[in-house]
């Protein structure tokens, strides 16, 4: 339950494991505006909490953006000052185009003043006027045309500049420098190097050679009782989630080009997506899902929600499709890295006050799923320079694999600040409050001192009082694994391998496998 997380304080004190390779640092969770949290190792960063990815941030605070996307190690940061450049640019054309307006105005109120007056002589000043006004006109639409041409050159320089940095991600250049902050039932780990991967013993299960025939490399056909246990474990997912108060969405697997730029996958990661050549949506290009996050988030694009309506909370099980081209030659052997994988995927949409807290909380919603499903693993707080696009913050969770012997990334949990709402145009109007007039209320407290006797409470005025209207204001978006399902096979059957080279199941999942707690996949009848 979400208070037992928020109202606790976990302490956890971890030892750091040599083969790991990481540093380690416990998690602090706490309650409300007080929570404890563990401190960023690293250089120390200006906060950026206030500001947007904008304009106006790269011109009043460039340095403080520089340094935040230095930190990721992000190119954009040598385009700052030419954005804030452009912001002063704009600016001034607009000025020069309110002047131009101006004189316009002027100049035709003048021909009108002469006209009236109908005298011969007026004419070549009517003329003049004429052509002033006329000059005034195309001067404010070159400014137009100028602030449009800038306009669009500073958005697309925008749309590939990443997210700014939360005060608690750690800086590093890389996924060697990312925080652990949890480990869970490390002492459960299956270690030595007589464990073996999942394709060697699901092998008559899983078969890449059809896969490969039909579609091409990285692709998979999982049959018999490995493909009812995807389909158990999706369930599972999703009932859990349901339980969490996630409402289960089912979304199209086909979205446009402005869809994935506004969760932050466009521009910069196209070569990563699937294209599609004979279909358009509204017009633009068309792409296959990379993960549910883009077309649940997007359900939102452009509207106006009420702050009662928040958070909002959904889950969807998709199949993603990822070209994985940056990754060519990694993890190319059975299930870790496919084109094709299914997915629950859990959205949330959240006020600013509430975000880190809904963060933490999906965390550890990811989180005891594994624990359910009795996998070992561990929580890593992403570095700087290994943060998502779209991220301020992220939690990966990796299970430990047996056969690899090593732990391998199976959800992150992105708090993606009001970067995507920004991007997509997604704003709520904050609930209305009411304001109290205090000089009423001093002047009510005078009246009492002056009252005479048998004067009472209710003698006194009524507080004048009137309703604020805030604002819209843009949420903040929250996003997850949880969790990838493929990922979830790996390591149930790494991890549930007995000597006999069956596939003991843990209990949790037992009632969605139709009581079956163990597979044998040499032919033997599951049990």
């Amino acid at each position: 339950m979400r208070l037992g997380w928020r109202q606790r304080v976990v302490v956890m004190t971890l030892l750091v494991i040599p083969s790991l390779g990481r540093r380690v640092r416990p998690l602090f969770v706490g309650s409300g505006s007080g929570r404890k949290r563990w401190v960023a190792s690293g250089a120390k960063l200006p906060s950026a909490a206030e500001l947007a990815v904008d304009l106006r941030t790269m011109k009043e605070h460039g340095e403080v953006a520089k340094s935040h996307l230095r930190a990721r190690g992000s190119e954009m940061a040598e385009e700052v000052d030419r954005l804030g450049a452009m912001f002063d640019v704009m600016n001034e054309q607009k000025r020069e185009k309110d002047e131009a307006l101006r004189r316009r105005k002027s100049a035709s109120a003048e021909v009108g003043k002469l006209m009236k007056a109908a005298s011969e002589a007026d004419e070549a000043a009517i003329a003049a006027l004429k052509a002033t006004a006329t000059e005034a006109a195309e001067e404010a639409a070159a400014c137009d045309r100028e602030v449009e041409r800038l306009e669009a050159e500073a958005a697309a320089l925008l749309a590939r500049t990443p997210n700014f940095l939360d005060v608690e991600t750690p800086t590093g250049a890389s996924e060697a420098e990312n925080v652990v902050v949890k480990v869970w039932r490390p002492g459960d780990r299956l270690m030595g190097e007589s464990f073996l991967w999942h394709d060697e013993l699901a092998a008559s299960l899983y078969d890449a050679d059809a896969a490969a025939r039909v579609s091409g490399a990285r692709f998979a056909v999982l049959r018999g009782a490995l493909a009812r246990l995807e389909r158990a474990v999706t369930n599972f997912f999703l009932d859990r989630a349901a339980e969490k108060g996630y409402a289960e969405t089912s979304v199209p697997l086909v979205v446009s080009r402005t869809s994935l730029e506004g969760t932050g996958q466009l521009p910069k990661f196209e070569d990563d997506l699937f294209k599609l050549a004979n279909h358009k949506v509204r017009g633009e290009d068309a792409f296959l899902i990379p993960t549910a996050e883009v077309p649940l988030t997007n359900l939102l694009a452009g509207e106006l929600v009420d702050e009662g309506d928040l958070p909002l909370k959904l889950a969807a099980a998709t199949p993603c499709f990822r070209a994985e081209a940056g990754s060519y030659g990694r993890d190319t052997r059975g299930l870790v890295r496919q084109h094709q994988f299914p997915k629950v995927e859990l959205v949330k949409v959240v006020t600013r006050d509430t975000a880190h807290d809904e963060h933490l909380q999906t965390v550890r919603d990811a989180e005891e799923l594994l624990e359910d499903l009795e996998l070992p693993y561990r929580t890593v707080a992403l570095c700087s320079g290994d943060l998502g696009f779209s991220a301020r913050k992220c939690f990966d969770l990796e299970v430990w694999l047996p056969g690899q012997q090593a732990y391998r990334e199976i959800s992150s949990v992105s708090l993606c600040h009001d970067f995507q709402a920004r991007r997509m145009g997604l704003r709520y109007r904050p609930r209305t409050r009411t304001q109290h007039n205090n000089q009423d209320d001093n002047q009510d407290d005078h009246d009492d001192d002056d009252a005479g006797p048998g004067s009472s409470a209710k003698n006194k005025k009524t507080k004048a009082t009137k309703p604020k209207k805030e604002k819209p204001q843009f949420p903040f978006t929250i996003n997850g694994s949880g969790l990838a399902v493929g990922r979830t096979l790996v390591a149930l059957l790494e991890n549930g391998q007995q000597p006999d080279g069956s596939i003991r199941l843990p209990k949790a999942i037992v009632p969605y496998m139709g009581g079956i707690d163990t597979i044998k996949p040499h032919g033997e009848k599951d049990h």
